[in-house]
């Protein structure tokens, strides 16, 4: 008996589609850590109004929440029980240089709401950024009458977080997929099998579609190890940030500023003297307007990298406040009606999140393989004279 796979895959695309609702669902808004949460950013914005209520409505939790779910932390949540307080979460090792290692289990902290203690000293989570601060047994932590920032002493942090921990499982995936996608090649006379097929096509696309129209046929090769590194990596950080494990890596400012600074090192470091001659003397235009130019084109070298950093942050970050907030309103109307349409709603986003996660893996690698080819591209123009 022949069973149709379309019913099979509407299934596995509905289920897909519905990880990020999955991923806010599955955690319970913890009354506790909320109202500490956003005690600490009341205390924040106004340090001499003196004691602050702390917040019960559903709106200030929920806002709270989701701050809190978009931040890096040192352990993966999954429930958490609103009364008893008790949750089931994987803690993660603690990794902190204070004049001196320390190392000790992130369960210490028990969610942020207990100081954690090494060696004599004590640490503890600031909940309104997520960051381990040097404190007292009781875990004071100070924050400045100007700035608003703690002034505790915060050690260099090696923790192995959430974000960490995606990017070594990113990493191994894709030495675990291509390295077999490899294997197959060799042994079937260039002819792919097992899991590699799925991803074949998305390797032919970008040497075919990105690389050689954009680098050139004489230059594509040197790039294309890290175009379908920065690609692929990209993309299983994206689609990591859809599941229930809370996950936001490329919502992270620092893992896009790392990427796009070694895009911008790759650029500037192999790339040819027409590309410089072009930034410094631009060929084909009045000497005067050279001087005008050369600082304009010296600024854009950094513009380019930085507008790489933004654009995947931005996008990436937007997407999960969008989502959870809109998920935050079924707990907010309490109707099966409201209820109803903010599902719906947030279902269809869902699906547009998954094309998200695509096309931001495509354009990074796109505009990377743009610059790359304009820093080894030849000189075509005439000069003026």
């Amino acid at each position: 008996m022949v069973i149709s796979k379309k019913p099979l895959r509407f299934i596995i695309a509905t289920f897909v589609a519905c990880l990020p609702l999955m991923s806010f669902a599955n955690q319970e808004v913890d009354s506790t850590q909320v109202q500490v949460e956003a005690s600490h950013e009341q205390v924040a914005e106004g340090h001499h109004e003196g004691a602050h209520a702390e917040p019960t409505d559903v709106k200030s939790k929920i806002k709270a929440f989701i701050n809190h779910h978009v931040l890096d932390s040192h352990d993966f949540s999954f429930t958490q029980d609103d009364v008893t307080g008790e949750a089931w979460s994987v803690a993660l090792p603690v990794i902190l240089w204070d004049k001196g290692l320390h190392t000790f289990s992130s369960a210490k902290f028990h969610h942020g709401k207990e100081v954690a203690e090494s060696d004599g000293k004590f640490y503890a989570i600031n909940h309104h950024d997520g960051k381990i601060y040097r404190t007292d047994a009781a875990g004071t932590i100070t924050e400045n009458e100007e700035t608003g920032f703690p002034s505790n002493i915060r050690p260099i942090d090696f923790s192995i977080t959430k974000t960490v921990v995606s990017i070594l499982i990113a990493a191994f995936l894709m030495v675990l997929l291509f390295s077999s996608l490899a294997r197959s090649y060799a042994k079937n006379g260039g002819i792919a099998k097992g899991p590699g097929r799925i991803f074949e096509p998305l390797v032919v696309y970008i040497r075919d579609e990105i690389a050689i129209p954009n680098i050139g046929e004489k230059n594509y090769k040197r790039y294309m190890s890290y175009l379908l590194t920065i690609f692929f990596f990209v993309l299983f950080l994206n689609i990591f940030g859809l599941t229930p494990l809370g996950i936001n890596a490329t919502g992270n400012l620092s893992i896009t500023f790392a990427l796009a600074l070694i895009t911008f090192l790759i650029t500037n470091l192999s790339a040819n003297r027409h590309y410089w001659g072009h930034i410094f003397w631009m060929p084909g235009v009045p000497k005067p307007m050279r001087i005008i130019l050369a600082p304009i084109e010296l600024l854009g070298i950094f513009i380019k990298p930085f507008s790489l950093m933004i654009r995947l942050y931005a996008n990436i970050f937007a997407g999960h406040i969008v989502l959870m907030s809109i998920i935050g309103l079924m707990f907010i109307f309490k109707s099966w009606l409201g209820s109803s349409l903010s599902f719906g709603l947030a279902f269809l986003l869902s699906i547009l999140e998954i094309l998200v996660a695509f096309l931001q893996a495509y354009i990074f690698t796109m505009l990377s393989a743009l610059y790359f080819g304009s820093a080894v591209q030849e000189h075509h123009h005439d000069e003026a004279h």
